[in-house]
């Protein structure tokens, strides 16, 4: 019996998660597997290409608005970025420049940087970075998703936290570190990446939410996920000294609020949730009801 729900964004492949988000046949996809664009160093490497180097660009609508998009594709090598991989995103934010979308939506799904051509992934980070800015000073909104099997870690999670949203599911997570690099560099004693509930309530969605390290919280289907990025179009936050003094004395605020936590039940504790041990059992509406509430009054 096929268990895959047909619905569900978590389980979906690039180009699917794409069509299902934006409006039926607006997708028009940039550079696809046909112009067959591959990293030059994988081939060097004797290694498995993918002819899109596994990420998807191109512009469509949403909800009759123009926006760009990009997906990474989370089963060639785990979405992660190389030289073709990166330079394919930072033309598409520095297209939203010049265009002027409603929105430029960021569908990440990835490990990092590709270890097999670790210096070209690590300067299509600053790249990415500095094409994402400039959109942003233009006025263009930027959302990142995290709702995949591979989580955002590494020099990506930087870029997501650098746009005006991040937009998450329960499934997605968000850390620069992921678990295994964690436990590799600190011990097991430190994180036990085997953990998978200490793992999500660390860096999964729930937690991102609660501290507003997300701004916005889905279902895992593609109709919860859409209409939550509908929400987010033409809402940019504007790049300013004021803007970046805010955030900081916010950061401030919550260094001294859960510097001396140890675990995400300590903060959910001081977020005012009594019972923190169940939030990671509940469902979507019992959960939005709490974190909602802790979120405006916590």
């Amino acid at each position: 019996m096929n268990s895959i729900r047909h619905d569900s964004f978590y389980e979906a492949r690039a180009r699917v998660r794409v069509a299902h988000l934006l409006d039926p046949n607006s997708f028009i996809e940039f550079l696809p597997p046909s112009e067959r664009v591959i990293s030059p160093h994988l081939k060097q490497l004797n290694l498995p290409v993918a002819f899109d180097d596994g990420m998807v660009v191109g512009r469509g609508l949403l909800a009759g608005k123009k926006v760009l998009c990009a997906a990474q594709e989370p089963g060639f090598m785990g979405g992660s970025v190389g030289e073709v991989h990166g330079a394919k995103f930072t033309g598409l934010l520095e297209l939203a420049s010049d265009e002027k979308p409603s929105a430029v939506i960021l569908i990440l799904d990835t490990g990092g940087v590709r270890l097999h051509e670790a210096n070209a992934g690590l300067i299509a980070i600053s790249e990415i970075q500095r094409a994402l800015f400039k959109a942003r000073n233009s006025g263009v909104t930027v959302i990142a998703v995290s709702a995949g099997s591979n989580g955002i870690y590494g020099g990506i999670s930087i870029v997501a936290r650098c746009c005006d949203y991040v937009l998450i599911t329960e499934e997605g997570r968000l850390s620069v570190s992921g678990p295994e690099v964690i436990e590799a560099q600190k011990g097991v004693e430190e994180f036990d990446a085997r953990d998978r509930a200490l793992v999500w309530r660390t860096m999964g969605g729930k937690h991102r939410y609660l501290i507003n390290e997300a701004q916005s919280f889905a279902e895992d289907s593609f109709m919860s996920i859409r209409d939550h990025l509908i929400s987010l179009l033409n809402h940019p936050i504007p790049i300013n000294l004021d803007q970046l003094e805010a955030e900081h004395r916010e950061l401030g605020q919550r260094l001294n609020q859960f510097g001396t936590c140890t675990e995400a039940f300590d903060i959910w504790k001081i977020l005012g949730i009594t019972e923190p041990e169940k939030i990671s059992s509940l469902d979507y509406s019992e959960f939005m009801s709490i974190a909602n509430r802790v979120r405006t009054h916590g």
